[in-house]
């Protein structure tokens, strides 16, 4: 009994609701960019330095309700989506573009999506809260606005 009463009071940590959190939100992803990711992460080599990223974005993928470009909402981000976030703790203000891996160049704010911060916006929307682990803590983003969409701008099957 003592044991289960430990166990149920870890899975109250902070720590475990965000991740549980974030695990139960439902993200959209299209269906050109799941199968995208897909290929992506059929390709990658399992023992790469990326490979947690990798992880964490098939899981994320395994729980994303996959839409055609046209029903995607306008205030989810997409890959190729340029968004402006919020450090909550900060409050400065980030504009970043979701990139695939080979276009991503972190001078031009362009984001892989198997970087931590990548991962964590694919099929997010607008208003949502973000958080990660990083090295000196935990990160927290909320999607302010999405100034380009490629499904938005009919653009969606690149």
């Amino acid at each position: 009994m003592d044991k289960d009463k430990n166990m149920r009071a870890r899975d109250r940590s902070p720590e475990n609701r965000a991740a549980t959190a974030a695990r139960k939100q439902r993200i959209h992803v299209t269906e050109t960019d799941f199968e995208k990711l897909q290929g992506l992460l059929r390709a990658a080599d399992p023992k790469s330095r990326d490979r947690l990223h990798l992880r964490a974005l098939e899981q994320e993928l395994e729980q994303a309700r996959v839409v055609s470009s046209a029903e995607v909402p306008g205030g989810v981000v997409t890959m190729n989506s340029t968004v402006r976030v919020r450090d909550l703790d900060s409050q400065q203000e980030i504009v970043l573009s979701l990139v695939f891996p080979k276009d991503a160049d972190i001078g031009q704010n362009r984001i892989s999506v198997l970087a931590p911060l990548g991962t964590a916006l694919i099929g997010y929307k607008v208003g949502d809260t973000i958080e990660w682990v990083v090295p000196a803590g935990r990160k927290r983003l909320r999607v302010e606005e999405i100034l380009y969409q490629p499904e938005a701008a009919g653009a969606g099957d690149r």
